[in-house]
């Protein structure tokens, strides 16, 4: 899909914003690694290929890893005649593991991408029927 060739290359986070999220709802982690302010500054290196890539963490404090790289494997969800939007999925892949014995992964709905900014968004439930969005905002490295 265009999305592929849109999201492929390093990027940088910049910055996660909320939408439709109150400033005292915490969200603890992401991706079921750690806070979200430990991913602010982390490398996204997305090549084409066989879509294997990194997130490099450039973040200390109590929670993060910085220097930490995690090894991803990541494509582009097509939801074809069910419906709905093109959606960025990955998983992440420990040293000596398979891609096809991992059956966890995360997907991100993709708002924008050009030749120098990635903007992709992930649903937060919040509980009561409510969702909100962090919005995960991208420069080319």
């Amino acid at each position: 899909s265009q999305w592929n060739a849109g999201v492929k290359g390093q990027w940088v986070l910049n910055s996660v914003t909320r939408q439709d999220i109150p400033q005292t709802y915490v969200v603890k982690n992401i991706f079921d690694e750690a806070p979200v302010d430990c991913f602010i500054g982390s490398i996204w290196n997305l090549p084409g290929g066989n879509q294997r890539g990194t997130i490099t963490f450039n973040t200390s404090g109590t929670l993060c890893a910085d220097g930490a790289v995690r090894t991803i494997l990541w494509s582009i969800y097509n939801p074809g005649k069910m419906g709905g939007q093109p959606e960025f999925q990955f998983k992440k892949l420990y040293a000596g593991e398979k891609a096809s014995n991992v059956t966890s992964g995360y997907r991100l709905e993709l708002s924008y991408a050009d030749d120098g900014k990635l903007v992709m968004k992930m649903p937060v439930d919040l509980g009561g029927g409510s969702m909100g969005y962090l919005i995960f905002n991208f420069t080319k490295a």
